[in-house]
């Protein structure tokens, strides 16, 4: 019973953390968690076979919750662009079930090297703080079911709640900082909801899975999670209107170099 009780002290801390990130960047905080849940999967020997899809799709379902209270707090800051959210939204869903797919036929050692890639990638783009040129507006309903496909299926791919690929996205399309990071949180949603219900699909009844387990989702790291993640977002969300964003991206890219190379040395010592 203690040693239960320690793994789920440990989700709810990675809960608080996370939700903190994903408030503050709108970045939903996969790309945080994921790494971590690989740390304390393998701590606690889970099977390596399907450790991989194991911690995106439980990544995935936690941040339902967390985009829930962290859309929450930017809506009342009046930075949610609804009119894009509507409009990205089916392409989001087509993307993400495509997505699941192709990570469920995936093995568990390709998934890490893709992650610890897109981790050094992202942690890259953070710590440069690269902005595309703010030139053009958003596209039409086609454009932006088309962006939402293209995100839907990237996120999937790497368990984050998309904002990676969205922020730059709409500041590209002109949309200042602060409402494409709101927006973004707010998408945040029907990423990791459609996603979610793909990796219980795609999971269900599939060997090498810890229990309890919804398909592919681990319930207790979901529950740890969320509860704190639920709690801290609002925070976080807070903090992004008043803090210097900049800076903090730099803080988080260096955590991001940090957690690629444990990921790295995982993959390579994996048997």
């Amino acid at each position: 019973m203690e040693f239960i009780n320690l793994w789920l002290l440990a989700y709810l801390a990675l809960g608080a953390f996370v939700g903190v990130v994903a408030g503050l960047l709108g970045i939903g905080g996969g790309m945080m968690m994921v790494p971590f849940l690989a740390i304390l999967f393998q701590a606690q020997g889970f099977p390596f076979e399907t450790k991989m899809q194991v911690i995106l799709a439980t990544s995935m379902a936690t941040i339902i919750f967390t985009a829930i209270s962290s859309v929450r707090a930017h809506h009342a800051k009046k930075a949610v662009n609804w009119q894009a959210v509507w409009a990205m939204s089916p392409g989001i869903l087509l993307g993400a079930l495509i997505g699941t797919r192709i990570v469920s036929m995936l093995s568990t050692r390709f998934l890490m090297i893709f992650f610890t890639v897109f981790l050094f990638y992202t942690g890259t783009q953070m710590l440069l703080n690269f902005k595309p040129k703010a030139s053009r507006t958003l596209p039409g309903r086609g454009g932006l079911f088309v962006a939402g496909l293209v995100v839907g299926v990237l996120s999937a791919l790497v368990g984050a709640g998309g904002g990676f690929f969205s922020v730059p996205f709409l500041t590209w399309c002109n949309v200042a900082i602060h409402n494409a990071v709101g927006t973004s949180a707010a998408l945040g949603f029907p990423i990791a909801l459609f996603t979610t219900i793909g990796n219980v699909f795609n999971g269900w009844n599939m060997p090498n899975v810890p229990q309890p387990s919804l398909g592919y989702v681990y319930l207790p790291a979901l529950v740890g999670i969320s509860i704190t993640s639920m709690m801290t977002a609002p925070f976080g969300a807070r903090l992004a209107h008043k803090l210097p964003v900049a800076t903090l991206k730099r803080i988080f890219a260096v955590i991001l170099y940090l957690l690629a190379l444990r990921m790295l040395y995982t993959v390579l010592t994996a048997g």
